[in-house]
């Protein structure tokens, strides 16, 4: 490492220009090529995936996408003639429209009668468009009434342009009297926001956190640069891996979130070391070397941890996660990379102005001399030393309180349903909803396979069978594909699409409904649809989690227990990172899933946890926990090897490193809620889970109960078999060579007055 930094810094303006070069290279590749996206959360082997890949080869030129125009009347009907007459207008000059294949209208007594596609799914739901049948189209009260307008591709292959248009002329025709509304996949992407604000307010409050911390304009602007460098190389890398496997479409922003998060952290840590170097009279070249020889080796290590966990999902065998570990892993390599190659070469540019004026006023005025931690952290650190046992107590108390809503946590989709009251996509839905029922925003589709007379003799009492089953509102007439092996029927439930009511009426038609028409025969019905394809997914996730969080929770504890040769120390860090996940998941459900302050935070209305998100947020989670896990024990470690006083190591580590950690927390949790603005929901789970995660990791459990643990199991702590002691390689977070002399020197005790750490 010391190599490096010394390389980079010798030649800093060949380090610069080779980052600079990069991140203009991959975005005009990424802005040539194009992006690719796919939500696609089949997984092969389930009943959703078959139905979908029948539907696929059976039904091809189904696959545009299929978006809804609603329209309401307060007073009279739908059916009046100034009604009728300027909706059919309108939906005229739609079908005009470049990109439009079709429109199906109410109007149209000849036309085929679909129901509205797309409301319950996100930007792309489980498997092609099918034909699917309803009844009609205008409600019984006669004040609503849809139109489906197909398009001739797929969401997010659609010029937006051409979206914009469709919406642009559907609300034109609103009046006084008439509401209209849109609601669908493509409709979806019009309302996501263009601007960049969340990442220009996470920015801008890490900025500002740095300039307190630091004092100096030059060196809070460093770890800034640093990050927007790496991250904005990733977040044009993913555009171009999208290309070559499945990668979601919030992926980028997910990588965007967590590349700014870390990539400021890991800067700061390197520049803190730097600024002490600074302080005690190093060159600056030494400086920089000396930062990324001790530091810059813990930020290697912390990414590594963080690109572990992430990398777990791979063992989940899930096409969808495994776009998004990749793209995750790949932001948080750039940013550690540019951390320990960038950074030292920008910290030369600017030499002592790392320092603030006061800082090399007084260098220069008294020479060097040992920064000791005075304040409220070396008041901290003696206030857990002399209470372990109820500030331990305490921590433990937040966190369980927190966890608990945890146990109410229910997976599955969220739809437009959940988008904020005054979206057009949202007013739809609940029109739809007043229509016709909750259940026509969600459609089940069952897909049969026929192999002779039978199987088409069977099917044909389906219908009667299905109509007598309890939570179904309708049944449409059966389709069959070309070739007549394979047909589909739509059934619309009486509930919603995220109700659990409705996943029991899957479960119900899969193991009774469907088998009791289908035996004696060699008919196979399969159940599809947005519903059944994320309640399969859910469970395929819930059945594979546990082995994924013991692999992250065993390959985190492996790596700690190389770099601090301790039994306590990983399993430490395994509890806290299991408390910090718990209680995350607790403010998530809290929020998103109870609504509390939902609405009013601009996300939406309450619904389920998407399925996907508590193994992403997991592995996040874990990486993150272990980056602070890491700078604080590896202070702790040192001063103990120095002294073997473990008192004085906890007490000295937490006084030391509280300080940095805090300030990292600030700029991290500042960074994460920003992207509550992005208006994506399932961005903004993330970022809230993520926010109070590092919270809770930062101000709970780093600053108070790990130390108060450490404090009661006194040299427990750091014990090892000696067995295993000989047959471990041995690792070193931080370069012995470069450690700061001065804390070797200083015989650190506690003042009994104000609880500083004196010498």
């Amino acid at each position: 490492m010391a190599a490096l930094a010394r390389w980079c810094v010798t030649h800093r303006l060949t380090a610069v220009l080779l980052w600079l070069s990069a991140l203009v290279g991959v975005t005009v590749a990424s802005g040539i090529a194009g992006s690719a996206y796919s939500n696609d959360y089949e997984v092969p082997g389930t009943e959703s995936g078959r139905a979908a890949a029948l539907l696929e080869e059976n039904f091809r030129g189904q696959g545009g996408d299929r978006d809804t125009v609603v329209w309401h009347t307060e007073r009279g009907s739908v059916r009046a003639a100034a009604v009728q007459d300027r909706m059919s207008t309108v939906l005229d000059d739609i079908a005009e429209l470049p990109g439009v294949a079709s429109v199906t209208t109410p109007y149209d007594p000849a036309g085929p009668a679909t129901a509205p596609a797309g409301t319950a799914g996100t930007s792309a739901g489980p498997g092609p468009s099918a034909p699917v049948h309803e009844p009609g189209r205008i409600s019984e009260d006669g004040r609503t009434a849809y139109a489906t307008v197909a398009f001739d591709r797929p969401a997010d292959e659609i010029p937006p342009d051409r979206i914009q248009a469709v919406v642009d002329t559907a609300r034109a025709a609103a009046t006084d009297g008439v509401q209209v509304e849109l609601g669908g996949s493509a409709v979806a992407l019009t309302e996501a926001p263009a601007s960049h604000t969340a990442e220009i307010v996470g920015v801008a409050v890490a900025a500002v956190v740095l300039f307190l911390a630091f004092g100096s304009l030059a060196a809070s602007l460093l770890p800034i640069a640093t990050a927007l460098v790496s991250v904005g190389t990733a977040y044009a890398g993913i555009g171009l891996l999208g290309h070559v496997m499945t990668v979601a479409d919030f992926a980028p922003m997910l990588g965007m979130l967590i590349g700014l998060g870390v990539g400021i952290d890991y800067a700061l840590f390197i520049v803190t070391r730097h600024r002490k170097g600074l302080k005690r009279g190093l060159p600056v070249a030494e400086a920089a070397r000396n930062a990324v020889a001790t530091t810059g080796r813990a930020v290697v290590f912390a990414g590594a941890t963080v690109c572990i966990a992430l990398l777990g999902m791979l063992i989940l065998r899930l096409g969808f996660l495994n776009g998004v570990a990749i793209a995750a892993s790949l932001t948080v390599v750039l940013t550690v990379a540019a951390s320990v190659t960038l950074l030292p070469a920008l910290l030369s540019f600017i030499g002592m102005r790392a320092l603030s004026r006061r800082e090399r006023a007084r260098l220069a005025e008294h020479g060097p001399e040992p920064e000791l931690p005075t304040g409220f952290a070396a008041r901290w650190s003696a206030f857990v030393e002399r209470h372990p046992k109820l500030l331990g107590a305490v921590a433990a108390v937040v966190m369980v309180v927190l966890a608990l809503p945890t146990f109410g946590l229910h997976l599955g989709t969220s739809d437009q349903g959940n988008n904020p009251a005054a979206s057009t996509t949202r007013q739809a839905y609940d029109l739809l909803a007043d229509g016709f029922g909750p259940g026509v925003n969600g459609p089940l589709t069952l897909v049969a396979e026929l192999d002779g007379a039978d199987d088409r003799l069977a099917l044909t009492t389906l219908p009667d069978a299905l109509r007598a089953t309890g939570g179904i509102e309708s049944v449409g007439p059966v389709t069959y594909s070309g070739s007549g092996n394979t047909a589909v029927l739509t059934v619309v439930p009486e509930t919603a699409p995220q109700s659990r009511q409705t996943s029991d009426l899957v479960d119900r038609l899969r193991d009774e409904v469907l088998p009791t028409a289908e035996r004696g025969t060699s008919l196979e019905v399969y159940v599809g649809g947005v519903t059944a394809g994320y309640d399969d997914f859910a469970q395929v996730i819930i059945g594979k989690l546990p082995l994924f969080v013991g692999v992250v929770i065993a390959l985190g504890c492996l790596l700690l227990l190389l770099a601090f040769r301790s039994i306590g120390i990983p399993l430490k860090a395994a509890l806290m990172n299991v408390a910090a996940v718990a209680s995350a998941f607790g403010v998530v459900v809290a929020i998103f899933q109870w609504g509390i302050g939902s609405e009013l935070l601009g996300l939406g209305r309450a619904g389920p946890i998407e399925p996907f998100l508590p193994v992403i947020m997991v592995s996040v989670l874990f990486g993150l926990s272990m980056d602070y896990q890491v700078f604080l024990v590896s202070r702790m470690y040192e001063e103990w090897l120095e002294t073997g006083d473990n008192r004085r190591a906890v007490r000295v580590g937490l006084a030391e490193t509280s300080r940095v950690i805090n300030s990292a927390a600030v700029i991290m949790i500042a960074v994460f809620l920003a992207f509550v603005l992005s208006g994506d929901r399932v961005i903004a789970m993330f970022g809230i889970g993520l926010a109070a995660a590092v919270a809770l990791d930062a101000f709970v459990l780093r600053t108070l109960l790990v130390p108060a643990l450490m404090h009661m199991l006194g040299g427990a702590n750091w014990w090892l078999p000696a067995w295993l002691d000989r047959v471990l390689p041995r690792i070193s977070i931080e370069n012995p060579e470069c450690r700061d002399p001065d804390h070797a020197k200083i015989p650190w005790q506690r003042a009994s007055d104000d609880g500083r750490l004196v010498p």
